[in-house]
């Protein structure tokens, strides 16, 4: 990976300090992910400049600060677009205007997002001329990202922007924040502390603890690795990426084709042959066997490969597998382990009994 943006930061509280390395790419979601207090939001300010961490960030190899050569350039003339939880609309504004003065943030030279294309990704167009006041949250938020768009930034900083909405208008936003994150050519730095969001949008993630970096890379391999806490637990989940094959009607039954094989997932609603999705297959969802099961009501069977076990909890062990190049993960008992004898490079087939298309 050509790191796009590299940061080195630390900075020290009386009750927290923050000392981390990112080296992250130049496209796409990066999310910044772990527990509440970890240095997520004061990981984003530094990048930002509006937390004055000491060390060099560097973006598409534009020095924003360099202690060592005292250089700091000011947040106001970094190339970047920030949403915070909250809107933070100019209330006096309409929506047009609001926009139009993040497209005044940017010099001419540097514009590269019109406020035509800024409100046709984010869906706007028939809010333009509302007042913040009689917007919902949701659109609020869709607003505030299309003024942070319209100033045309290297890089857009998002703070955990559907941390304040209720679940109908999180359900609201995510599609334009996919929209987003396929469309734009410029990387998104997403904090969150909800996986769900985490998988649906993000390819790449930091892992943070107490102000430093447990982990960085794809999500998908993070979030199956067994040294990382990600792979723990109840909740611990693979993300297989997957593009639709066929729609049986009368079943409503889809085909999805992925590196590893194929799947069948109930869909009422399906998606166009061709289209890409997402799918999360949870721990606790894949059994083990030796052999192909005959006769099994469970439709979505694969041959895997075991990469590691390690326990995970009294009487619960936690399988890596790897199937194409796709990587899963099975929570089994210890009890099961030791009956199948499995270990490293072992062939057998996994039974998924259920998966969640991230949409």
């Amino acid at each position: 990976m050509n790191s796009f943006i590299q940061a080195r930061l630390q900075l020290a509280r009386a009750d927290f300090s923050l000392d981390v390395d990112l080296q992250l790419p130049g496209r796409g979601v990066t999310a910044l992910f772990g527990p509440s207090g970890c240095g997520k939001t004061t990981c984003l300010r530094s990048l930002a400049g509006l937390e004055r961490a000491r060390g060099r960030v560097v973006v598409n190899r534009n020095v924003w600060q360099d202690d060592a050569q005292k250089q700091w350039l000011p947040t106001h003339r970094r190339a970047l677009g920030y949403v915070f939880q909250e809107a933070s609309l100019f209330a006096h504004l309409s929506v047009r205007k609001n926009i139009a003065y993040g497209l005044q943030r940017a010099p001419a030279e540097r514009r590269r997002i019109s406020h035509e294309r800024a409100v046709e990704l984010l869906g706007i167009g028939h809010l333009l001329e509302r007042m913040p006041a009689t917007l919902s949250g949701g659109e609020r938020q869709r607003v505030a990202i299309a003024r942070a768009l319209a100033t045309s930034p290297e890089v857009l900083l998002m703070d955990e922007p559907l941390a304040a909405l209720d679940a109908q208008r999180k359900s609201e936003v995510l599609p334009y924040l996919e929209q987003l994150q396929r469309s734009l050519l410029i990387p998104i730095v997403y904090v969150s502390h909800s996986m769900d969001e985490v998988a649906r949008l993000a390819q790449h993630m930091v892992l943070l603890r107490a102000g430093q970096v447990v982990a960085q890379g794809p999500v998908t391999e993070l979030l199956s690795s067994l040294d990382l806490p990600l792979a723990r637990g109840d909740l611990a989940a693979a993300v297989v990426q997957a593009r639709v094959q066929a729609h049986d009607a009368s079943d409503c039954l889809s085909t999805l084709e992925f590196d590893g094989g194929r799947l069948l997932l109930v869909m009422h609603q399906p998606r166009p042959v061709g289209t890409q999705v997402q799918l999360r297959v949870q721990a606790r969802d894949v059994s083990l066997s030796l052999s192909r099961p005959e006769g099994s009501s469970i439709l979505n069977i694969l041959p895997v490969q075991v990469l590691d076990l390690r326990e995970d909890g009294p009487g619960q062990a936690m399988v890596s597998l790897q199937a194409g190049r796709t990587r899963l993960l099975a929570r089994i008992t210890q009890h099961s382990a030791r009956a199948l004898q499995l270990r490293a490079g072992m062939q057998l087939f996994a039974q998924i009994k259920g998966m969640a298309l991230l949409d």
